[in-house]
Parts: structure tokens; C-alpha cells; sequence
């Protein structure tokens, strides 16, 4: 630019030289190194903090409990541990399972079949937490000689609820009936809940 005074002004104009010769800015590059270099940092801090909440190695272990039914004959049942609770595994008589078809579903509290509370291909097996769903006491029933209620099923000594040969809720305080677990028989003499 020309002054008025003849003189060439050479100042420098504010605008000339600020983008570089690819048109992006060295703010711009600060920017960006800035931004990168906290997510990275923010990625250093989170990704313990995500992994320490993963399940360790026992409780994983504890997730699925693997059941050989193989000895367990008619009318017999066999408690197992799972997630530290009692589960009743129990091979049902033809007697016990034409009783349980012989019940009105809609007569009961928490209806259900025994042919939506067992797997198919394996309706004389029923697999049901030992919890009465009550106040989490374990009914009697499991074992020969114990006392088995009104129904032939299941009996809580804590409070009185009675089920029958399906598990499920007929008589007392309980709410619904014995709850079947997540299972899957892997062949026909193991099945592993979980």
C-alpha cells in the first residue's frame, strides 16, 4: 500500500501469512493435538476402570453348574449348588406328572403348565430353585422322607406354603410358584444351568 506521503508503507497486512500452505492453521494443529491427547489420556484412565468391573475368574466359574442326572432315577431328586443357592433337580413318576397335567392352570396363583416349567423331550425332569419365593426359605420335599405338603411337591417349614409335584404354588403366603433357572440339557443325562 501507498501512503499519502509518497513513502511505501511495509507494514505487514494481519490477514497475509496466518494459514500455512495447505490452508491449516498452526492454532488449528494445536487444537487438534490438544484434543487427541486428552481422549487419549481420558482412554488411559477409563479402560481400568471398565475392566476392574468385569467378573473375576470365581465368579465365573460359579455362573454355570453342569449336573450329571445319569443315576437319578424315578421319583428320585438331587439338590445342587448354583450362585449359592439350592437347586432341586427331580426325575417325575408317571403318577406325579399325570397329577400335575390333571390340574386346572386357571384355578392356580401363578399359572403355569409343568409343560412350560420343564425342557421338551424332558418332561419328567423338573429343575427349580430351592427357594420358596416367600422369604427365600428352602422348602422340604428334595429328599426321601421329608415332608412333601397337601400337594406331594414341595413344603416351607418357615411359613407354610405348599406346592405340588410341579412346583408350583397351591397353598400359603408364597406369591408364585418355585422358579425355574435358565437350563439346557447338553446330552440326555447332563444338563447345565446358567
Amino acid at each position: 500500500m501507498a501512503s499519502t506521503t509518497g513513502i511505501a508503507d511495509t507494514t505487514p497486512d494481519v490477514t497475509e501469512g496466518v494459514e500455512g500452505e495447505d490452508g491449516v492453521r498452526r492454532r488449528d494443529f494445536i487444537n487438534i493435538a490438544a484434543v487427541s491427547a486428552a481422549g487419549v489420556g481420558g482412554l488411559a484412565v477409563l479402560l481400568p476402570l471398565v475392566s476392574q468391573m468385569a467378573p473375576s475368574k470365581d465368579v465365573l466359574a460359579e455362573s454355570t453348574t453342569e449336573l450329571d442326572i445319569s443315576s437319578l432315577d424315578v421319583g428320585q431328586s438331587i439338590k445342587a449348588v448354583f450362585r449359592k443357592q439350592p437347586i432341586f433337580v427331580r426325575r417325575l413318576t408317571p403318577a406325579e406328572i399325570e397329577a400335575a397335567n390333571a390340574v386346572n392352570t386357571s384355578s392356580l396363583r401363578d399359572p403355569q403348565t409343568l409343560e412350560e416349567r420343564t425342557k421338551p423331550g424332558h418332561e419328567s425332569v423338573l429343575v427349580v430353585m430351592g427357594v420358596c419365593t416367600h422369604l427365600g426359605c428352602v422348602p422340604l420335599g428334595a429328599q426321601e422322607g421329608e415332608n412333601k405338603g397337601e400337594f406331594g411337591g414341595y413344603f416351607c417349614p418357615c411359613h407354610g406354603s405348599h406346592y405340588d409335584t410341579a412346583a408350583r404354588i397351591r397353598k400359603g403366603p408364597a406369591p408364585s410358584n418355585l422358579v425355574v433357572p435358565d437350563y439346557e440339557f447338553t446330552s440326555d443325562t447332563t444338563l447345565v444351568i446358567g
